[in-house]
């Protein structure tokens, strides 16, 4: 961790606890703005491939988010949807296969990444960005999707009509959004004093539990084919939640488990990338 991010944590960490001492749901409130503020935000050039691709534009909720789109005139639809703190540029690789075995690929950067515009994004918003371009774009044959965004993608499917023929890949997913909150309250030392008028805050702002947001749950409500990859290595979303939902026995859900590729190196993996485009080639 670079000296600048460190005092940036130990910034919020200390406003966090000052705050606590007058008020914990204040606290809590500034908690919570810091979970849905992506910080790192990369600045490097898009792959050449967006170059051909058609760009994009639509507003939500006085956001504008910008996306691209390839192959236009394929009949089968792809879309493509990135974790936090990352864009769609970096699934580049996964573009030129897929519109190879006829796809028309879509892939949008989510409120507050890439290029698309606002300052913070949560899961109801991210599934509200997604039902439009579903909307707006669809319907979609298959939808790969890492991280956060595989997350999103579990909540936007069981929102919308599909059925066995739909294909859906989750990359190392956020199962759990309290496990999520349970590492960001470790990371930055909160007191365990603020996580009820922090979950209180999730309920006031999205009508649900942190409990609800969760893979585990929607999938029950999921009848497409799923292909889970998920790494032994993974440090960022817990391999013990996903374990859960392998030992679930979903009949249409298959469970990939790789060793050495951590949370980011894993969607970019030459053996994951040819396995997914398979899968939704199928």
């Amino acid at each position: 961790m670079k000296l600048a991010q460190k005092v940036a944590i130990g910034y919020i960490r200390a406003k966090i606890h000052l705050t606590a001492l007058v008020s914990e749901k204040k606290a809590a409130a500034i908690a919570f703005d810091v979970f849905c503020t992506p910080v790192r935000k990369s600045h490097r050039k898009l792959p050449k491939i967006f170059e051909k691709g058609e760009k994009l534009t639509f507003e939500l909720e006085r956001i504008t988010i910008r996306g691209h789109r390839w192959n236009a005139g394929g009949e089968r639809k792809i879309l493509i949807v990135h974790g936090f703190e990352s864009s769609s540029k970096n699934f580049d690789r996964y573009i030129l296969p897929l519109t190879q075995k006829g796809f028309q690929v879509l892939a949008f950067d989510a409120p507050a990444h890439g290029r698309s515009g606002g300052k913070q994004v949560n899961l109801p918003l991210y599934t509200r960005m997604l039902l439009s371009v579903v909307k707006n774009y669809g319907p979609f044959a298959g939808y790969l999707g890492h991280s956060f965004g595989g997350l999103a993608l579990a909540h936007l499917v069981e929102k919308i009509p599909h059925d066995i023929n739909t294909r859906l890949v989750l990359i190392a997913p956020a199962t759990e959004t309290t496990s999520a909150i349970e590492s960001f309250f470790a990371f930055l030392q909160l007191d365990t004093a603020l996580r009820k008028p922090f979950d209180d805050l999730i309920i006031e702002k999205g009508g649900v539990p942190a409990a609800h947001y969760s893979v585990r749950r929607a999938i029950k409500h999921i009848h497409a084919r799923i292909l889970w990859i998920h790494d032994e290595e993974d440090e960022i979303t817990s391999l013990a939640d996903a374990l859960k939902v392998r030992d679930d026995n979903h009949s249409q859900l298959e469970f990939v488990i790789t060793k050495g590729l951590g949370h980011r190196r894993i969607y970019k993996d030459n053996q994951v990338v040819k396995r997914v485009v398979e899968f939704l080639g199928v």
